[in-house]
């Protein structure tokens, strides 16, 4: 009898706790992506620049607007998300 009073109440507990935890992931969901996107983007972007470096046989000054450009739209992309709420 104590035994199934007990293993109800780890199930009752463990069901809220599962319950919490998909709440709070449903309201944190548009704050991660946002900060994905800005990761994103700077590595696209820098990476694109990059890339234009080395096929135009310049210095570094493509990656560097590629990098601020990701900065940029990254920062851009994050405002949008929190200003939202």
């Amino acid at each position: 009898m104590i035994g199934a009073m007990v293993n109800r109440g780890r199930r009752g507990f463990l069901e809220r706790s599962t319950k919490r935890f998909q709440e709070n992931a449903e309201r944190a969901g548009p704050s991660a992506a946002a900060s994905y996107s800005l990761i994103g983007a700077i590595l696209m972007l820098g990476g694109i620049g990059y890339l234009v470096d080395r096929w135009c046989g310049t210095s570094h000054w493509f990656l560097l607007a590629g990098l601020v450009l990701g900065l940029i739209v990254g920062f851009y992309q994050l405002a949008r998300t929190v200003w939202r709420k």
